[in-house]
């Protein structure tokens, strides 16, 4: 992986000439992103985002935590954070933002002797999942690190309204796998990232993949544009 999108936030943390991302998916066509948007601040986030931050509680877990807005946020509020991302140069740059904590990591490799009160997965928590196939395998490490009484917050979209309606008012979705299983490219300053598989989950299957793994799931928030935020407990 070329890790585009962390050079992106490293360039713009560092002032070394920022460009707007393009991202595309194998259902959308090319769109550009601002850097900028990756480091805005509490006022300018989502209100899901927004709501996650305010329910969080006691020893913090920030997942693919990218330019470590969330967990800025937190830390600056006096929370224990520790801030995980795939990306090195994304780490650098919290780092060179102030956070405490931050390292390069995958959730697969933690050590599940760590155990946090508040676990988040945020713009589009569940992408890291990959495909539908993995959520088990995901679920079953998230929980692993919780402390008894704790909780993950994840959002993520229903994406079914991205597909041609019939005149029946029915979708036209693929017939092979799940409808919110995408591949995903970006670019950046003219390097182009090899595809990765992204995935988006609507509520119900989250809700049934985190029964069939010993979760409790709760819809918190829904969104205005089919996104929503649930929490996940033991």
């Amino acid at each position: 992986m070329k890790d585009l999108f962390g050079k992106a936030i490293l360039d713009y943390q560092t002032n070394n000439s920022p460009e707007d991302l393009i991202t595309e998916t194998s259902i959308s066509e090319a769109d550009e992103m601002s850097v900028a948007y990756l480091f805005r601040n509490f006022d300018e986030m989502p209100k899901i985002e927004q709501k996650a931050l305010e329910l969080s509680k006691g020893k913090v877990l920030d997942i693919g935590c990218g330019s470590g807005t969330h967990s800025l946020y937190l830390q600056e509020k006096g929370f224990d954070v520790t801030s995980i991302d795939i990306s090195e140069n994304a780490i650098e740059a919290c780092q060179l933002r102030g956070l405490k904590n931050a390292k390069v990591e995958d959730v697969l490799d933690l050590d599940e002797n760590e155990k946090y009160d508040t676990i988040l997965l945020l713009m589009n928590g569940t992408g890291i999942f990959e495909t539908l196939e993995n959520c088990s395998e995901y679920l079953l490490k998230l929980k692993s690190l919780l402390n008894e009484n704790g909780q993950i917050l994840i959002d993520s979209s229903d994406i079914i309204y991205m597909f041609d309606e019939g005149e029946d008012g029915g979708r036209w979705i693929p017939s092979d796998g799940y409808y919110g299983e995408l591949t995903f490219s970006v670019q950046y300053k003219g390097e182009i990232e090899e595809t990765f598989p992204w995935l988006y989950l609507d509520y119900n299957t989250l809700q049934n993949a985190c029964f069939d793994n010993g979760l409790k799931c709760e819809l918190v928030l829904e969104g205005v544009h089919f996104d929503y935020l649930a929490k996940l407990s033991k």
